[in-house]
Parts: C-alpha cells; sequence; structure tokens
C-alpha cells in the first residue's frame, strides 16, 4: 500500500485526508492511502517518516511549508525562489520539494480579478504568503505584506497602519493567516472595515469555515470574496500529477 499524507499543525481543519480519500474511492485507486500526520517537532518526527519505506509522498501545511525545506534532498527552481514548500514527492528515498499552492493560488484568484485592482494587502508573512507574492509578481500587480513583527522591511506593513488611505489605495486583501480558521470561527484579522466599498476583493485563503468572519465582514460591504476551497482543490490535484508522474 502506498501512502501519501499531509504534515503540519495542528490538523482538524484540514479536508485533504478526506478529499484525496474520497478521490481514491472514486477513482477506484485501491493500492494507495492518505494519512494525517500532526507533528509538533520536525526533529524528532521527520526522521520517523523518512523510515517509511511505503511514503511516496506529502502536503505540507501550517505552520511548516518553510520550515520543512531544511529536510529536504532536492527543491524545485520555484519553491526556492519563494522559500516555501507545500508538496515534496519522494522517491527512492530522495525527498523533493514542489510548490503547488502557485497553481492552486493563481487560477483561483483570476476568475474574480477586474481592472481596476491594482494593488494588494498580504495578511500574514508566512509560508503560504510567500506563494500568494510570487502570484502577484508574476500578475504585475503591487502588493504590501501586513506584518504583526515590530521589524519591518520597507514591503511590509503593520495591522495599525492600515487606514482610510491605504485601503484607498490597495482593493484587494488576501487572509493568508489562519485567524479565523475552525475551530476559532469567532477571530477576524484587525481591519478598518468601515472603509470597504462595492470595489473591494478580499481572497481569504482558509476554507474552514466556508465563509469566515473576514469575509463576511467584506461582503456585507458589497465587496467580491473568494475562499480557499478551489486553491484546494486545484493544488491536491496538482500534487497527485507530481506523485504520479
Amino acid at each position: 500500500m502506498k501512502i501519501y499524507g499531509l504534515v503540519g499543525y495542528p490538523l482538524g481543519h484540514s479536508f485533504s485526508q478526506k478529499y484525496f480519500s474520497e478521490k481514491f474511492l472514486t477513482e477506484n485507486i485501491t493500492d494507495c492511502q492518505y494519512q494525517n500526520f500532526e507533528l509538533k517537532d520536525l526533529d524528532k518526527e521527520i526522521p520517523r517518516l523518512k523510515n517509511l519505506s511505503n511514503l511516496y509522498g506529502l502536503n505540507v501545511t501550517i505552520p511548516y511549508k518553510t520550515q520543512i525545506i531544511s529536510y529536504l534532498d532536492e527543491l524545485t527552481e520555484e519553491s526556492r525562489e519563494m522559500n516555501a514548500c507545500n508538496c515534496i514527492k519522494i522517491t527512492n528515498g530522495k525527498w523533493i520539494g514542489y510548490n503547488t499552492d502557485v497553481t492552486g493560488f493563481e487560477k483561483s484568484f483570476l476568475p474574480h480579478l477586474k481592472s481596476y485592482h491594482k494593488k494588494a494587502l498580504i495578511l500574514g508573512t508566512g509560508g503560504a504568503s510567500k506563494a500568494v507574492a510570487f502570484v502577484l509578481k508574476k500578475l504585475g500587480i503591487k502588493f504590501l505584506m501586513v506584518t504583526r513583527n515590530n521589524e519591518k522591511s520597507s514591503s511590509e506593513i503593520n495591522y495599525d497602519d492600515i487606514s482610510e488611505k491605504v485601503l484607498a489605495d490597495c482593493n484587494i486583501i488576501i487572509n493568508t493567516t489562519p485567524v479565523g480558521m475552525y475551530p476559532n470561527v469567532d477571530a477576524y484579522p484587525m481591519l478598518p472595515y468601515e472603509y470597504i466599498t462595492d470595489q473591494f476583493y478580499f481572497f481569504d485563503l482558509i476554507y474552514n469555515p466556508a465563509k469566515t468572519l473576514f469575509l463576511s465582514k467584506a461582503e456585507e460591504k458589497g465587496a467580491v470574496i473568494e475562499n480557499g476551497e478551489k486553491m484546494l482543490i486545484i493544488q491536491a490535484e496538482e500534487s497527485w500529477k507530481i506523485w504520479s508522474q
């Protein structure tokens, strides 16, 4: 039996195991199984995974998309540029890192994009934000990263810096943080939502719940909204293509 799985912590929010288990059943793939690997300490637990001779591929989620890189044998150029990996192919014991978040985000983000959407705020600076930034650069969309850190670069601002003026310039808001994710569904990124209009595009990488408070508050102001479910499905299928090659 070939084992595939998801590495992250915590994993109570994840649909990946259900998605792949249903895929294997529907497509009559009888020699594969998908498991959750909820890891608290990569140094202790990655060697255990590397000893599994029937492990053929892994997805990587919060908070390990950057940390996992030091455990890989190879990395695609795209993943190296982003310094983020969410998909690992295991061949003859060699762990090779890919990033399928890029394709997942781009294909799910583009349908609602309008000509007047010129600049974005990316909430968060973790591994997922790097894939989002990569796509925005490719599309020629300027952006600022929003961080909670006091030390920030010229391309970063703090949440307290998000003013009416900033929002007048940035009408794409992309949440790459876990704020609002199940089970903490009453949480949401602290923004001045009173300045949001129907010219805004809010994208939340969270897919559980389907409509976070972040998206609900934006929708109330007439903004276009999209959650991360389509992105999840696209990146999952991209992962399967890589594993099946």
